[in-house]
């Protein structure tokens, strides 16, 4: 894996990047990696603990305005995003 930043911008980033809401990390992740271009997926990936599948997510989220608008305003997530209930949990 090639480093495209020094250790001391890991450090800010990886910091900036756990002072996010949710869906502010996904974005600001994708923005990162589509910066740095061929590797930066995995870069960026590695670096924040994000699976790459997710930054794929995010990335056609960000190019697409009609997926972004499904977001409502306030969430983190389009509806029906997220993980599911466990109904037998919430039954008891």
């Amino acid at each position: 894996m090639a480093n495209f930043y020094d250790t001391e911008i890991e450090f800010f980033i990886q910091l900036h990047y756990s002072r996010l809401s949710e869906k502010d990390r996904r974005q600001y992740a994708a923005i990162e990696a589509k910066k740095l271009g061929f590797g930066g997926k995995m870069y960026i990936s590695k670096l924040l603990s994000m699976s790459r599948r997710t930054l794929n997510k995010v990335l056609l989220e960000l190019k697409n305005e009609k997926i972004y608008e499904e977001i409502p305003i306030g969430k983190q997530r389009r509806v029906g995003g997220g993980r599911k209930k466990n109904l037998q949990n919430s039954q008891h």
